[in-house]
């Protein structure tokens, strides 16, 4: 199983960008889903999860601001972050839960400029 990362970059405090991760491999069927970030010197931190169900749990520095999101039919998870701050700046990492197993992406930069 992999998952592949794609949509961070560089954005202006207050823009927006959508962040999506693709599960490839042999799957059956994903169980939770999810996004971490780590910023530089610090440990990787929840930022949203999402069941198969469809349901959510955000990281209270979130609440509001950011969305996410799944299609079970294409294997993926999404993160919508809207109203960024320059202290969302951070590697993000994507993690689906399958059987017994986590698994993670290889992690897309986030870079908010103030």
């Amino acid at each position: 199983v992999q998952l592949q990362a794609f949509g961070g970059g560089l954005v202006q405090a207050g823009g927006s960008l959508r962040l999506s991760c693709v599960a490839s491999g042999r799957i059956f069927a994903i169980n939770g889903m999810g996004w971490y970030r780590q910023a530089p010197g610090k440990q990787r931190d929840l930022v949203a999860t999402i069941s198969r169900g469809g349901s959510t749990k955000y990281a209270d520095s979130v609440k509001g601001r950011f969305t996410i999101s799944r299609d079970n039919a294409k294997n993926t998870v999404y993160l919508q972050m809207n109203s960024l701050k320059p202290e969302d700046t951070a590697v993000y990492y994507c993690n689906a839960h399958i059987g017994y197993h986590d698994y993670w992406g290889q992690g897309t930069q986030v870079t908010v400029s103030s």
